[in-house]
């Protein structure tokens, strides 16, 4: 039925077509430029920048999960941030993202995490009903900010 592993380096390119398939989804192909080199160099390097998790159903890949640590220092302890999830249509509603965040949160907990997070699409309706449902907060008080591309380099380049 369903098994879930870590990634290893020989699915850089399953991990890339989720990743695709998932900016599809969310019509964001546009902004989709990873490429097989560059998820092998951080997911797949000495330190690691990031991790995944593959779900396969009958032997089959149904979906991934891909992940990285962060740190509160509210809470004063690391937590797991959620880059992404994606289950393949066909794989749907079989309880496989269900177990995905069960195997996070089990990792979270075993680690000493604090918390498990990540973002949503606001317009993604059966996603957030899922999450509810999971015992998920929304953080409604807190916005996105993020600089990247153009901004992100000038910042960089910027006097001190």
């Amino acid at each position: 039925m369903l098994a879930l592993r870590e990634a290893e380096a020989g699915d850089t390119a399953l991990i890339l077509g989720f990743i695709r398939e998932l900016a599809a989804y969310e019509k964001l192909a546009h902004e989709c430029v990873a490429n097989e080199e560059s998820l092998r160099q951080w997911l797949f390097c000495p330190q690691p920048k990031a991790y995944c998790v593959i779900a396969e159903w009958e032997g089959k890949p149904a979906a991934f999960a891909l992940y990285f640590y962060n740190f509160s220092t509210f809470l004063g302890c690391p937590g797991i941030y959620l880059e992404d999830l994606f289950v393949r249509p066909e794989y749907r509603r079989k309880g496989i993202a269900r177990r995905l965040f069960h195997y996070l949160a089990q990792k979270a907990v075993r680690e000493g995490c604090g918390r498990l997070e990540w973002w949503v699409l606001d317009w993604n309706v059966d996603a957030l009903a899922f999450y509810k449902g999971l015992g998920a907060q929304s953080m409604d008080e807190w916005t996105v900010q993020r600089i990247s591309g153009e901004s992100l380099r000038a910042l960089a380049g910027g006097a001190e």
